[in-house]
């Protein structure tokens, strides 16, 4: 059987510290961006809400204007968190504009498309289309590759 491959990958890990508290629940904090703490009951349920407020943290790096902090590599047997495509997607379009310093508008000039364009497909919480994404990467000379691997 023959899958098609686009590539490999397009997926932001970042590692993520959980530390065992006096009372019995876990904590999560993540070296990388300080900003995003959260946890829970057990070392699940904090893992469970680790996802939602580590993305909650780097939209406010995206409503800041600020750069995406770059994950450091995982310690061994260190526990990660892997964004969706969706979302990475959009913070590698939110840093590329960054780094080229394109505005908003001048992207949507280049695509033909409104800067209320842009700023929904920067905006982490709206689902943007994916193809949209793509056709704005390529504008930097980038391109999306997804990977499906066996789940673990």
């Amino acid at each position: 059987m023959t899958f098609y491959k686009r590539e490999v990958c397009m997926k932001i890990t970042y590692p993520v510290n959980l530390k065992k508290q006096k009372d019995g629940s876990v904590l999560v904090s993540f070296p990388d961006v300080p900003e995003a703490v959260t946890d829970g009951d057990s070392k699940t349920e904090a893992l469970t809400s680790a996802t939602d407020c580590l993305v909650a943290a780097l939209g406010g790096y995206v409503n800041d204007k600020r750069d995406i902090p770059k994950p450091s590599k995982p310690k061994k047997g260190q526990p990660t968190i892997v964004l969706s495509t969706l979302v990475s997607a959009k913070l590698s379009l939110y840093q590329a504009m960054r780094d080229t310093r394109i505005t908003r508008v001048a992207l949507g000039k280049r695509l033909g498309v409104s800067e209320g364009t842009i700023r929904r497909l920067l905006d982490i919480d709206h689902r943007s289309h994916i193809g949209q994404i793509e056709d704005a990467l390529a504008v930097f000379g980038k391109r999306l590759v997804v990977e499906v691997q066996d789940a673990a």
